[in-house]
C-alpha cells in the first residue's frame, strides 16, 4: 500500500463526514462549528494512516498519539468555547455572511468541503512515518517530540490564560495582556503553528518526510495573511478600539518577545 492509495479513502470519508457537518451547520444556522469538525478530523485521519501503513509500530503509535492528543485538546476547546456563545456565530463566519450575501450557502457548502481537503493535504508529516519501517526512532524524531510537548503546552497554556481573563468581571471591555499575551498578541496561534513545525521535524526522520514542509508553510501563511490574525485584528480593533492600538504598538504580533516600551 502507498501513499496516495491510503489517501484517498481518507479524503472520501472526510468529504461525506464534512457534508454532514455542513447539514447539522445549516440546521443550526452556525457555520462556526467547521472549526471543530477540522480539528477533530485530523485526529481521525492520523488513526486511519498509523492503524493501516506498513511502518514500525513504535513509530506509528508515537505520531498517531501526538495527533490524536493535539487534535482532541483543541476540538474539545473549540466545542466548548463555540457551545458557550452559541446561536452568536464566529464573528469570521458573520463576515462571510456579509461578503457572500446571496451566495452565502453555496460557497460555505465548498468552503466545508475544502476544509476536508486540507485536513488531507496537512495531513503529510503523519503519512510519511507510517511507511517507515525502521524499527528504531531516530534524532529528529526525538526532537520533533520533544518540540511537540513545548508546542502543545504552549497552546494550552495561552488558551487557558485567555479564558480566564475573559472570565473575570473586572477585565471585561479590556486587552488580555497578561502572562503569554503580554509577550505576544497571538501567542495561541505562534504555538499552533509551532506544532505543525513539531510535526514536520518528526517526518524528516523518514523517507519523503521533507515533503511535510507544506504543512508549517500553509499553516504560517493562513496565520498572517488570511483566516488568523488579520481577521482577528480587525474585530479586535473593532471591539476595543484604541486600546487595542495601544497595545500593537508595544506588543509582538506573533513570536512571543519583550514588550516594547510604549512610543
Amino acid at each position: 500500500m502507498n501513499a496516495l492509495i491510503l489517501a484517498l479513502p481518507v479524503l472520501a470519508a472526510l468529504c461525506a463526514a464534512f457534508a454532514l457537518l455542513f447539514a447539522l451547520a445549516r440546521r443550526i444556522d452556525n457555520y462556526g462549528i467547521v472549526d471543530i469538525g477540522w480539528s477533530y478530523a485530523f485526529g481521525a485521519a492520523a488513526l486511519a494512516f498509523e492503524a493501516l501503513g506498513p511502518g514500525w509500530i513504535v513509530r506509528r503509535v508515537l505520531i498517531g498519539s501526538m495527533v490524536v492528543l493535539w487534535s482532541a485538546r483543541l476540538g474539545t476547546h473549540l466545542l466548548i468555547r463555540i457551545a458557550a456563545h452559541h446561536p452568536r456565530e464566529d464573528g469570521r463566519y458573520r463576515q462571510l455572511r456579509h461578503d457572500w450575501q446571496s451566495e452565502f450557502k453555496f460557497k460555505m457548502a465548498g468552503f466545508f468541503q475544502l476544509q476536508a481537503a486540507s485536513v488531507v493535504l496537512l495531513s503529510v508529516p503523519f503519512m510519511a512515518p507510517a511507511f517507515n519501517a525502521v524499527p528504531a526512532l531516530g534524532p529528529l524524531e526525538w526532537a520533533g517530540a520533544a518540540l511537540w510537548l513545548l508546542a502543545i503546552a504552549g497552546e494550552a497554556l495561552s488558551d487557558a490564560q485567555l479564558a480566564a481573563f475573559k472570565g473575570d468581571p473586572s477585565t471585561a471591555g479590556k486587552v488580555c495582556d497578561r502572562g503569554l499575551w503580554r509577550l505576544s498578541r497571538h501567542p495561541n496561534y505562534f504555538f499552533e503553528w509551532l506544532i505543525w513545525v513539531a510535526y514536520f521535524v518528526f517526518a524528516c526522520g523518514s523517507p519523503w518526510g521533507w515533503l511535510g514542509i507544506l504543512s508549517p508553510a500553509i499553516i504560517l501563511t493562513l496565520l498572517l495573511r488570511v483566516t488568523g490574525i488579520p481577521i482577528t485584528e480587525e474585530q479586535l480593533l473593532r471591539s476595543k478600539g484604541e486600546a487595542y492600538r495601544a497595545y500593537q504598538r508595544t506588543t509582538s504580533v506573533f513570536v512571543p518577545w519583550i514588550p516594547r516600551r510604549s512610543p
